[in-house]
């Protein structure tokens, strides 16, 4: 039996095997064999780790949390409306890296739909996601950024649905939504929201 650091090493090379899977062929070219010919090892072993399709989705899902979690928040350029720009910003695909990243989550979206644990994994991503934009909305109302009587839920909701559609876009046509045109859709959302 192989030293538990060895185990935890071997888990480490697997983990970051599945992670380069799905930054480059998503969910949907997650498979045992995928993740062995990453690795350059057999689909034999992996089955120790991954019993299961199932299995191996749980854990990609763990993976990508934990690359999502390991990327530093933005400092807020100022309270309320400042703050909802860094984060909107924060999640646009302005990089190789989190364009890697928004491929990964967009692509599990397709999973998620066909499976209720999935779903409610996806459901919680979503709840903390709007929980992380609501204090900043809160904020802008407090200071006077946005209209005393604006719902905080309606303009999360609506700052997330469009973040996610931008997102897509510049996924899918990154010629025309460069990183600097992300910026400015995402600043002249914010001034909407302002006015």
């Amino acid at each position: 039996m192989p030293a538990r650091g060895d185990h935890d090493a071997r888990r480490r090379d697997v983990s970051q095997a599945v992670w380069e899977v799905l930054a480059a062929k998503g969910f949907g070219g997650l498979t045992l064999r995928a993740v062995a010919a990453q690795l350059g090892a057999s689909t034999g072993l992996l089955t120790h780790y991954f019993p299961s399709k199932k299995a191996l989705m749980r854990h990609a899902l763990e993976v990508a949390h934990e690359h999502g979690q390991r990327r530093e928040r933005p400092v807020a350029e100022g309270e309320g409306l400042p703050g909802l720009r860094a984060a909107l910003l924060h999640v646009m695909p302005l990089d190789p890296e989190i364009a890697a990243m928004n491929r990964v989550w967009v692509s599990f979206w397709d999973a998620a739909l066909g499976d209720d644990e999935l779903a409610a994994a996806e459901l919680r991503r979503y709840e903390r996601w709007r929980g992380m934009l609501r204090p900043h909305v809160e904020a802008a109302v407090r200071l006077g950024q946005l209209p005393a009587d604006a719902d905080p839920d309606d303009v999360v909701a609506g700052a997330a649905g469009f973040a996610h559609g931008l997102v897509v876009q510049a996924l899918f046509d990154p010629a025309r939504f460069p990183p600097r045109r992300q910026i400015k859709l995402v600043d002249d959302f914010v001034a909407l929201l302002a006015r």
